[in-house]
């Protein structure tokens, strides 16, 4: 039985537990954690090997933010608020929303984005900073085992580029508040309620500048206020540290590989520097 089966099967069996028929399970997302439609019962569950998530501040969080009106994706109301485990997975349990179209513009992206981050203000939960974001993706670079196929010249550039960027960053003395930590598309639904973002296990404290390098420019564009210069950093951070997960061992993104060549090209070509969805749209797949 592969990881995916037994995760699968251990969502399924939680909800059936909570009188929440899940006779199918539909995979929206695999990459490190997995994302699923449980029918009919039309829920979202997320899952993820235990210890390797940090699901509990994510349910406490989401309360939080769902209390005070912000536009993230609430829990499943019919189930407790908490993470649920089962043969060795954590599974969170969340509204399933049916993707609506259009999408939303970028107008309606950066005002959900600016809420998010006005409402996060005013939480006050212990979490990480976004330089101990980059020291995981540093620990990854320095250590052989955790990425094999990494090349020495590029082991040494990319550890380079990550500890310069802390530093020209932390030198800025920026204001720094709660975050989402990765807003992209990928982690904003589409719902008539607007755009929710999901996924929040990556919240960490840092300007948010950190958070709009994940989005595309057009959301950037109207978000009032952006240092364009962090901004600019932040996005050439958010470059390297992708760059640093996708050569880790063990990662399961779709074409890892192919995304951390590109990604270390771009590194190497200098600025200007692309979004992540711009990176997306390349050819070939990237």
């Amino acid at each position: 039985m592969t990881d995916v089966t037994r995760a699968i099967a251990a969502a399924t069996s939680v909800a059936t537990l909570l009188d929440l028929p899940a006779d199918d399970a539909i995979v929206l997302h695999n990459s490190n954690k997995l994302a699923l439609r449980l029918t009919p019962c039309d829920v979202f569950a997320r899952v993820a090997p235990v210890g390797r998530e940090v699901a509990q501040f994510e349910v406490e969080l989401a309360q939080r933010l769902t209390e005070i009106g912000c536009p993230v994706c609430p829990l499943e109301p019919r189930a407790d608020p908490r993470v649920y485990t089962r043969d060795g997975f954590a599974v969170t349990l969340w509204t399933y929303y049916e993707p609506v179209a259009p999408r939303f513009s970028p107008v309606e992206y950066a005002k959900a984005l600016e809420q998010l981050h006005a409402s996060m203000r005013d939480v006050d939960m212990p979490s990480l900073r976004f330089t101990d974001r980059i020291a995981e993706a540093e620990g990854v670079v320095a250590d052989p085992d955790r990425s094999p196929e990494l090349a020495d010249a590029d082991r040494v550039f990319l550890g380079g580029r990550l500890a310069g960027l802390r530093s020209a960053i932390e030198k800025r003395g920026a204001v720094e508040q709660l975050l989402h930590g990765e807003p992209h598309p990928g982690n904003v639904l589409s719902t008539g309620n607007g755009p929710l973002f999901i996924d929040l296990e990556t919240c960490c404290r840092g300007p948010v500048e950190f958070d709009l390098a994940h989005v595309p420019e057009a959301v950037c564009n109207n978000y009032p206020n952006i240092d364009q210069g962090l901004l600019d950093e932040c996005r050439q951070l958010v470059l390297a540290m992708v760059a640093a997960w996708r050569w880790e061992l063990g990662d399961q993104f779709p074409n890892g590989r192919r995304f951390g060549e590109e990604f270390l090209r771009v590194l190497r070509g200098g600025p200007p520097w692309p979004t992540l969805d711009m990176m997306n749209k390349r050819p070939g797949g990237l």
